[in-house]
Order: C-alpha cells, then sequence, then structure tokens
C-alpha cells in the first residue's frame, strides 16, 4: 500500500495489485466464454449445435453405426435362417395386455390356411396362444463378426415360438433381421466409396489447383467428360463388366471401387478452386523458399485449411452412395446373395403382383430414405457451421 496526497492535503490510501495483469482474468472468474476467446473448433460447435434437426440427425446416425456393431445381438435370427412353415407370413404385431392383464411384450401365434381359389398362404392371429418375448436371452448360435461363437440375443421369441415384427420372405427369412444385417454392408459401403473419392479428389484436385498449366487443363478436360456421362448408365457398364465368378469380397470393393471412383470429380473441382486463391499467399511462398515440395505444402500447409468444408461436402456425398449401391443391387447389376444389402432385399419387391399380395416385402426402403435425409440434414448443419463467422 502506497499514499498519495489528497486534494484538501490529507494522505489518501492507494492500493497496487502486485499480480501481473491478466485481461481475461475477470471472465473467467464469472465463467463466462467470449467468442472472441474460442477456439475455431469450438465454435464450429456451437454453430453447428444450434442446427436442431442436424444435431438429431447426427445422433441418429451414430446410434446406426454402433447398432451394424453388434447386428448379431441385435437381430433375433440369423440372415439366412429359414422358416419353412412360415413363408410370407405377414408382420406380428407386439401386445402388452391379454384379456384385460397385463402380460408384458408378447406376439399371438399365427395359423396358416391355403386359399385353394388363389393359392395364397393366409395367416391368422390365434389369440388363444400367447408367445411372451423373452430379452437377453439365449437364442441361435452365431459366430460374431465371423470370430467369436455366441448365442446372445437382445430378443428372441417364446420357446417353441415365432417372432417375426415385419414379417417374412418367400424363403421364410426374418425381414426385420435381414434389414439389420444389410444395413452393416449399405452403410459402410457409403463410408468406404466416400473415402475413396475423397482421397481422389484432394490429390487431383490438389495438384491440379497448385500447380495449374497444362496438368490443371488436362484434368479439368477429365472430369467435364466424366460430368457429361449420364451416372446411372456408366454405373450398369461399369458393374456388368464385373465377373460372374467373382467372390462376394470382391464384388463388395468392386461396387465401393466403382462409386468412389464416379464421384470425385464435384470434391476435386472444390479443392482446385481453393487451392487457386490459397496458393498466392505469403506463407506458401516462404514455404517454398524454405525448400518444401508440393505433396508437403498442399498437404501440411494448403488442405488443413479448408478440410471443414470437404468435410462438410463428403457427408453430403455419402447419401448418393448409399443410393447408387441401391440401385445397382435392385437392378441386378451390384451385389448379389449370398451378400445382404438393403438393395438386395428390395429385389424381392421388383414384382407388382408380389407387393400386391406382401406389402411388407417393401419395407427395407423405410431404413434407406431415414438415412439419406439424415446424412442430408447433417451435411447440411457441417456446412453451415465450417465457417463459422459467416
Amino acid at each position: 500500500m502506497t499514499t498519495k496526497p489528497g486534494t484538501d492535503g490529507d494522505v489518501l490510501p492507494h492500493y497496487v495489485r502486485e499480480a501481473p495483469f491478466d485481461p481475461y482474468a475477470d471472465d473467467a472468474a464469472s465463467g463466462s466464454s467470449t467468442l472472441d476467446e474460442a477456439s475455431q473448433l469450438k465454435l464450429m460447435w456451437w454453430r453447428f449445435r444450434r442446427h436442431k434437426l442436424a444435431l438429431f440427425s447426427g445422433i441418429a446416425l451414430l446410434i446406426m453405426y454402433f447398432m451394424i456393431v453388434i447386428v448379431e445381438f441385435l437381430a433375433p435370427y440369423k440372415v439366412h435362417t429359414r422358416n419353412m412353415d412360415h413363408i410370407f407370413a405377414p408382420p406380428q404385431s407386439v401386445h402388452l395386455f391379454h384379456d384385460g392383464q397385463f402380460v408384458g411384450p408378447f406376439v399371438y401365434g399365427q395359423k396358416m390356411t391355403l386359399d385353394m381359389t388363389t393359392l395364397r398362404r393366409v395367416y391368422s392371429e390365434d389369440t388363444g396362444e400367447v408367445q411372451k418375448l423373452r430379452f437377453f436371452c439365449r437364442g441361435e448360435p452365431y459366430r460374431f463378426w465371423g470370430l467369436v461363437d455366441a448365442n446372445l440375443h437382445l430378443v428372441c421369441p417364446a420357446e417353441n415360438g415365432h417372432f417375426f415384427l415385419l414379417g417374412t420372405d418367400r424363403l421364410g427369412r426374418d425381414i426385420f433381421s435381414r434389414i439389420l444385417y444389410g444395413a452393416r454392408i449399405s452403410l459402410t459401403i457409403g463410408l468406404l466409396g466416400v473415402a475413396t473419392s475423397f482421397v481422389l479428389g484432394i490429390v487431383i484436385g490438389g495438384l491440379a489447383g497448385y500447380w495449374g498449366g497444362w496438368f490443371d487443363l488436362v484434368v479439368q478436360r477429365i472430369i467435364e467428360m466424366l460430368q457429361s456421362i449420364p451416372t446411372i448408365p456408366l454405373w450398369l457398364a461399369l458393374a456388368a463388366i464385373m465377373p460372374v465368378d467373382w467372390s462376394p469380397l470382391l464384388v463388395y470393393l468392386g461396387i465401393t471401387f466403382i462409386l468412389g471412383l464416379l464421384d470425385w470429380t464435384g470434391l476435386a473441382r472444390a479443392v482446385r478452386s481453393k487451392l487457386l486463391a490459397l496458393r498466392e499467399e505469403d506463407y506458401v511462398l516462404a514455404a517454398q523458399l524454405m525448400g518444401a515440395k508440393s505433396p508437403r505444402i498442399i498437404g501440411r500447409h494448403l488442405v488443413p485449411g479448408f478440410m471443414s468444408h470437404l468435410i462438410a461436402s463428403a457427408t453430403l456425398t455419402i447419401p448418393s452412395m448409399i443410393l447408387g449401391e441401391t440401385t445397382l443391387s435392385f437392378l441386378g447389376l451390384g451385389l448379389r446373395p449370398p451378400i445382404t444389402s438393403w438393395g438386395v432385399l428390395l429385389t424381392e419387391a421388383r414384382s407388382v403382383s408380389v407387393l400386391a399380395l406382401y406389402p411388407w416385402l417393401l419395407l427395407p426402403v423405410i431404413p434407406v430414405i431415414f438415412v439419406i435425409l439424415a446424412f442430408n440434414f447433417l451435411g447440411d448443419g457441417l456446412r453451415d457451421a465450417a465457417d463459422p463467422y459467416k
């Protein structure tokens, strides 16, 4: 404490704080955080969190991708299990009360009669047969990811009973279980296809934007040529040249490569346009004078500056990958049995007469629509959040 003379000659106390000056001390004490202090990642999260539909879509997609990891546990039946006594069985409703009493989740048994006029199997509920569902139960044995033997399921039918939540197909296979198994293929093929196009787009577009000249001219003409060809005929042509005797794994990788090979053009142009502007910056010239090579300048200094925009763009292309696989498989030129995907499941619904009799065969289209909408909403939210200062 020091003293200084007052206006009337009195000595007034004067306090001097000895601690170093901290301009953010008051904000830290109050627990508030200003926009000036927040990092770009935090600003992007705040902006993304305001987009409620994108946030909900992201959470839903995370849940779905987690489900495909444990699909053997979630599915009541294995993907190829046949119930020959329940061919084209309709979906069973889950009930809680029977005769006014709470029983718990259960389904009624089914009785099958054959219509001799149309030769159609007609199923009816047997309300006298209550089949109570079991949870966290021991059911059909399976190999978890083909590695570990197990038989634990989330839900199982009653002993000597059946549980077909979404009905069965022409071979008596449970559609709900097959949709869960098909999600593993359809959802991962979109990610792998985007990863392929992501690498091609960044490498080719980055070199074209950074080098320019004749290389940029050639790349732009190739992109224009690929974009001028109708997508579906090009998919069909490339899928048709795959050998019929390929294993399911090779077909899966082939379809992934085809989808990624045809979808890199838009991303390459976005990368090129960004690099054409950024290559004139002073820090790029400094890196060149220090002897940095082109791959290092592009990968270390240029691309990270707009990576958030690339991630948002890649998220918006995943739905086209899923639709591409579904289209090719539906037309019989993509994945084929024994691989199970949503597109393969929809091949059962190609006949109008089948749909008229068994409309539940079209149920696999519901997760396709849901996932595509979720990815579009998520991509819109990420695109808005990619530039938090806008």
